[in-house]
């Protein structure tokens, strides 16, 4: 009797800690397949901004953001868009005027520019002679330095509330 009552209690609990691990699954940065078609064309600004869809999908994918700072949630993510490297996702919160979702690669402005066309067609221009330009696209999304690495985003102002 007493050796039945174990094995079915070993048997439960190997079943709870399974079904623990596979409820962690999500957060053990497997990144999600959808993740270059939603973050990539929000970027490239081909789709609609909501900070709190955005939110949601990375919180979901990636786990709680790491830091909130600059108007915006940062959450880790090893991840690759366009061939490129990509470390962090940032997505505004709301107490800004814009809308907007980021990321940080490890790869310099002219590189992404490159891998980003390559990828999908998309140009982004210089838009002066400076050492340090910004590029930006037809859509809007724009390419910046960041330290020895890039940030690429699309912002977008607030759509105005219905008029009364």
């Amino acid at each position: 009797m007493r050796r039945r009552r174990s094995r079915r209690q070993s048997a439960a609990r190997v079943a709870c800690a399974l079904a623990l691990c596979c409820a962690a699954a999500p957060f053990a940065g497997a990144v999600p397949s959808t993740f270059a078609p939603v973050i990539g064309n929000a970027l490239l600004c081909r789709s609609h901004l909501d900070n709190a869809y955005f939110y949601s999908y990375m919180a979901t994918a990636f786990g709680p953001s790491h830091k909130h700072e600059d108007g915006a949630y940062w959450f880790k993510a090893d991840a690759t868009l366009w061939g490129a490297a990509v470390t962090e996702i940032l997505v505004s919160d709301d107490s800004s005027e814009l809308v907007f979702v980021g990321a940080v690669t490890d790869s310099a402005p002219d590189k992404l520019d490159e891998a980003i066309r390559a990828a999908v067609g998309t140009r982004h221009l210089a838009q002066d002679g400076s050492p340090f330009p910004v590029r930006v696209s037809a859509l809007g999304s724009q390419i910046v330095y960041f330290n020895d690495k890039s940030k690429i985003y699309c912002a977008k102002y607030k759509a105005l509330p219905p008029a009364r």
